[in-house]
C-alpha cells in the first residue's frame, strides 16, 4: 500500500476510534438510538468532535505557523481560545433542560449545590475537560515535533548529497582544471595558489558540510576561494564585483547555504558575447548576515542535469528549517536582472 494511502487510512481509523469513545462510554449506551436525544451525550460527543478539530488545527496550522515561527504569544492565545470554545460551545448548542444560578447544570446534579463558575469551566463532565484537552494538545505537539525532526533529517541528508554533487561536480572541476592547465602552460605564478584554493574548497565541503553550524569565517573563505577560481575563466574582471564588509570572527552559520545563490549567478550570468555583469555583496553586522547577488539576464546553454534552479529551491527549504522566522529571502527574476537578497540572523 502506498505511503500516502496508508497514512490516510490510519487517520480515518484514528478518527473513528476517537469519536467512538463518547459513544461506548456513555451511560445511555444501552438505550440505543434514544441516546442521541440525551443532552449530556450530545455535549460529550460535540466536545470530542471539537477536540478532534483542534488536534488537526494545532498539528497542521498553529504549530508550524506560530510556534515554529517563534510567535509564542499568538500561539498560546490561540490555544486558550480553542480551549474556551471546546469547553463552552457544546453547552451553547445543546443546553440542559434547566438553569441554576445562571449556569447550565446536568440533570443528575439536581438538588446538589452548584459548582463554582471556575470549576464548571475547567472540570466539565463531558469531553471538554482540561485533562482531555491537555492530552490532545500534548499528542499533537509530540507528533508534530517528531514529524518535523524526521523531515529535517531527511532534508539534511538530501542537502548533504546535493551539495557534495553541486560543489564538487565534474563540470566545475573540468572548468577549474582547464584553467589550471592553462596557467601551468603559461608558467603562471598563480597556478600554485589556484591549486591550493581548489584543495581548500574540496576539504571544506567534505569535512564541514555535515555539521549543523560552522564558523562564519570558514564559510566566507570558501566563498572567496570559489569566486577567485571563477575569475580564472573571466576575460574582463571589471564585469565582476565582489565586496565583503564586516567582521566574521566569532559568528556561526549553517554550512553551504550561501554558495548556491552565488553559483547560480556564475552559471546563468556569464556570456562573453553579451553585456554581462555580476555583483556579489556581503555585509556582516553584529547580528545579521546580508547577501545581495545580482546578475544580468544573458543567453547561456546549461545542460539540464547541471541546472541549479532546484538547488536554489532546496536551499530555500533548508533555510526555512534551520532559520525559521530568522531569515528573509527575496528572489526577483525579471527580463533584465536576477536579484537574490538574503538576510540571516546570526547565532
Amino acid at each position: 500500500m502506498p505511503y500516502k494511502l496508508r497514512t490516510l487510512v490510519l487517520h480515518i481509523l484514528g478518527i473513528l476510534a476517537f469519536l467512538s469513545i463518547p459513544v461506548f462510554t456513555s451511560p445511555d449506551f444501552d438505550s440505543g438510538r434514544s441516546m442521541l436525544m440525551v443532552s449530556e451525550f450530545r455535549k460529550n460527543f460535540a466536545s470530542y468532535f471539537l477536540l478532534l478539530l483542534f488536534f488537526y488545527a494545532n498539528f497542521y496550522y498553529f504549530i508550524p505557523k506560530f510556534y515554529f515561527q517563534k510567535k509564542t504569544f499568538l500561539y498560546f492565545a490561540l490555544i486558550f481560545i480553542s480551549y474556551a470554545i471546546i469547553v463552552r460551545f457544546p453547552d451553547f448548542i445543546f443546553p440542559s433542560n434547566f438553569q441554576d444560578h445562571g449556569l447550565m447544570m446536568p440533570p443528575e446534579m439536581d438538588g446538589h449545590p452548584p459548582l463554582p463558575p471556575n470549576e464548571m469551566f475547567f472540570f466539565m463532565p463531558h469531553g471538554g475537560s482540561l485533562f482531555q484537552f491537555l492530552l490532545v494538545l500534548a499528542l499533537s505537539f509530540i507528533l508534530k515535533i517528531n514529524a518535523r525532526l524526521t523531515e529535517i533529517n531527511s532534508e539534511k541528508l538530501k542537502a548533504e548529497v546535493s551539495y557534495l554533487k553541486a560543489q564538487i561536480n565534474p563540470h566545475f572541476l573540468f572548468n577549474t582544471l582547464n584553467s589550471l592547465y592553462a596557467l601551468t602552460i603559461e608558467k603562471s605564478d598563480s597556478a600554485p595558489d589556484a591549486v591550493l584554493k581548489l584543495s581548500n574548497m574540496m576539504r571544506y565541503v567534505v569535512t564541514e558540510s555535515t555539521n549543523d553550524f560552522v564558523p562564519l569565517e570558514k564559510e566566507i573563505n570558501y566563498i572567496k576561494d570559489y569566486v577567485d577560481l571563477q575569475r580564472l575563466r573571466i576575460s574582463d574582471e571589471s564585469n565582476l564585483e565582489f565586496s565583503l564588509n564586516g567582521n566574521s570572527k566569532g559568528k556561526r552559520i549553517a554550512p553551504l547555504v550561501i554558495i548556491p545563490f552565488i553559483e547560480n549567478a556564475f552559471k546563468y550570468g556569464i556570456n562573453g558575447e553579451e553585456n554581462w555583469h555580476i555583483s556579489i555583496k556581503i555585509d556582516i553586522s553584529e547580528d545579521d548576515f546580508l547577501l545581495d547577488v545580482i546578475n544580468n539576464q544573458v543567453n547561456v546553454n546549461i545542460p539540464e542535469e547541471e541546472a541549479s534552479e532546484q538547488g536554489i529551491e532546496n536551499t530555500a527549504r533548508r533555510l526555512e528549517f534551520i532559520y525559521p522566522g530568522e531569515h528573509q529571502l527575496e528572489v526577483n527574476d525579471n527580463k533584465d536582472h536576477f536579484h537574490v537578497h538574503l538576510k540571516i540572523k546570526l547565532s
